[in-house]
């Protein structure tokens, strides 16, 4: 993937098997918990390309979120800030090769970011 492609769409839920079950049914996506990701399900659709995980829902996590991946987080955030964009969640890790962070758009509209790579091989 490259800057500025959607790598990865979380979806909250309340319950992770039932949702697990119903994307699965629904959708013929490949549900599984990769090791070191335990109580968070990761699903894959058909395409082995398009891919995502399925959440807790809580309070500041209520609707699908899409991740953005760049080539650097904190050259993204700057930007975003200069333009008017709020950081929601800074720069966290994720592993030791990849980092996330949360941003809001000047309308509201929460993106997630992504940088590096994650082995997530289940």
């Amino acid at each position: 993937m490259a800057h500025g492609d959607i790598t990865h769409i979380d979806i909250p839920v309340s319950d992770l098997a039932a949702a697990s079950g119903f994307y699965s049914a629904l959708f013929g996506w490949r549900i599984a918990e990769p090791p070191g990701f335990e109580g968070y399900p990761m699903w894959q659709a058909p395409n082995q390309i398009s891919g995502g995980g399925l959440a807790p829902r809580s309070e500041d996590f209520s609707q699908p979120r899409s991740y953005v991946e760049v080539d650097s987080i904190d050259d993204t955030v700057a930007l975003a800030r200069v333009n008017g964009a709020s950081v929601l969640m800074e720069k966290s890790p994720i592993s030791e090769t990849s980092w996330w962070a949360v941003i809001a758009d000047p309308d509201g509209n929460v993106i997630g970011l992504y940088e590096g790579v994650t082995d997530v091989d289940a």
